[in-house]
């Protein structure tokens, strides 16, 4: 196999691998359409797990809210 055939493979290749994962990106956006993020209360698990972290970073501390922001 010559210089020129292995770089074509190469550069074959990583197009085929920017295609497939252009098509998995698409195929995601249209099942996030499909199945939206439902809203609501925040998970418990969640939430103690903020809790023990900053716990773990400042000893003492206490949370008093946790947002998201979109």
């Amino acid at each position: 196999m010559g210089s020129t055939d292995l770089l074509m493979v190469c550069v074959s290749a990583f197009f085929a691998v920017f295609v497939l994962l252009t098509l998995l990106a698409l195929a995601m956006r249209g099942l996030i359409a499909v199945f939206p993020d439902k809203t609501g209360k925040a998970d418990p698990a969640m939430l103690a797990a903020i809790t023990s972290a900053v716990a773990a970073v400042f000893p003492g501390s206490k949370i008093t809210r946790v947002e998201e922001e979109r």
